[in-house]
Parts: structure tokens; sequence; C-alpha cells
């Protein structure tokens, strides 16, 4: 008898939804994705609230998108990385919803053979936390590549816990420091900024880095980032993804 899923999609690459799978189960256990009309979407907060994850893959980034009713599920993150680690550039993944029986089914079809590999994840019965839409208006917006990004980011944690942005004179200054170690890093548009722009003449502000490093886990699905912030205000991250959707972290700021 052949089978109903409430929830049948085929992305057609196996390595960039592994690229997802790798940033959402730094954030969260439990990971609730939304099925709607326009995108699968995933939208949690860290346990302690201080980080957000939304991943949107709009419906037409997929080759095949087919549901009966909007509706959600809820997978342990970590199960579901483990399995998406399986998936290779050669693959196309296929996810089928079936809680009949509670287990989202993760196929992967080799591109070239034809050859299919099943996984099952199973499905948590949590209710997911309602997590409201952010409208934060941010004074400063730049970007820049996103391996760039990372390298800033690594070069920061090795002399302190805090990182400061603080934009003035359109020049960005990010400088981190404790216990006679400083580092300062003066970023302009060109080098290496890609671009930035502002609609305040200063701002300031201060962020974990543990929580900027969560951030670069979605580096590999990018080549370029988009962050802003604004006084002692979240900064947001963006991603982009090839092919359609997004990758969005907000973060909170350290509050003297």
């Amino acid at each position: 008898m052949k089978v109903r899923y409430l929830f049948r999609a085929t992305y057609p690459s196996g390595s960039k939804f592994k690229s997802i799978a790798s940033a959402i189960v730094k954030i969260t256990d439990e990971a609730p994705f939304y099925i709607k009309p326009e995108a699968l979407e995933v939208k949690v907060f860290s346990p302690d609230k201080t980080a957000m994850i939304i991943v949107k893959i709009p419906s037409v980034a997929f080759e095949e998108y087919n549901f009966e009713v909007e509706d959600y599920f809820v997978v342990s993150s970590t199960d579901l990385n483990r399995v998406l680690r399986r998936g290779s550039r050669t693959d196309i993944l296929v996810l089928e919803l079936d809680k009949s029986v509670g287990v989202l089914k993760t196929i992967f079809r080799n591109k070239k053979t034809g050859v299919e590999r099943t996984f099952f994840v199973e499905l948590k019965q949590s209710i997911p936390e309602e997590v409201p839409d952010l409208d934060i208006e941010l004074g400063v917006t730049v970007t820049m590549l996103a391996s760039d990004f990372k390298l800033l980011i690594r070069d920061l944690k090795t002399v302190g816990d805090y990182a400061t942005f603080h934009f003035r004179e359109n020049k960005l200054h990010v400088y981190s420091g404790e216990q006679q170690k400083e580092y300062r890093a003066i970023l302009e548009e060109g080098s290496p900024l890609i671009s930035v722009a502002s609609t305040v003449e200063e701002a300031k502000a201060s962020y974990s880095i543990d929580l900027l490093r969560l951030a670069t886990r979605a580096a590999s699905a990018s080549k370029n980032i988009t962050f802003s912030f604004d006084n002692d205000k979240p900064m947001k991250i963006v991603f982009e993804l090839e092919g359609g959707g997004s990758i969005t972290y907000w973060l909170t700021p350290r509050v003297e």
C-alpha cells in the first residue's frame, strides 16, 4: 500500500542541507520545522535566549514541495545533523514526513547512479515555543566575505570573551582584550568589506565571541555575510543561501 506523506520535498543538494543542519545543532537541541506554502522554516531560540536562528528555504528552491496542510514537526537537531552529514555533492535529498509512525524519512539519491540510502529520524512530541518576529531598526549594515568574518572571529577569540563593534567616520573598528592582551581591526569598504551602509554617524555595541562563533557555523553555506548592529542593540547576521533561502541569527548584546 502506498503511503501518503503529510509533507514531501526534494532538495537538489544534500551537501548544502548538511550546512543548514550544522548551523541549527549549535543553537538548539530540538529543531522545529514549520511547513508553510511559501517556505520550509525553522525559528527557535537558544536555551538561554541569548541567540535566535531563523532558517528559511523557499518552496521554489525545492525540486518538489508537496504538503497537505500547514503543519510543523520537531526532531532532535543532533539526530538530524548526524544523518544529514551523510549527504554528498552528488546526492539529492528527499524528505518525507510520516506522523503515523512518528518519523522523518530522509533519502539520499545519487544523481549519477540513482542509488538510494534511507535514514529515519524520530519525531519529537514537543510543542514548539512561539518565537516572535523581530523588527528592530539597526543603523549600520555591513557586507563582507563569510571567510573573512570567520577569520575575524577566530582572531578575536584568541584574546577575549567579548568583541566590541564600533562604527565611526565610515569605518568599522572591532576590538577585544583582557589581561594585557588586545586585538584591534579597522575595516572599511574595499578593505576588506564589500559594502557599508549607515543611517547613523556612530554606533557601538559588544557581543559574546562565543555567540559570534556560533554564527560562523553557517559560513560554509554562503559566500557572503551581512550583519547589522546599533548602539547596545542585538546584532542581526544573515547568510544568503545559494539557490534561495537564508540563515539569520539574532545575538543579544552585552549589557554593561
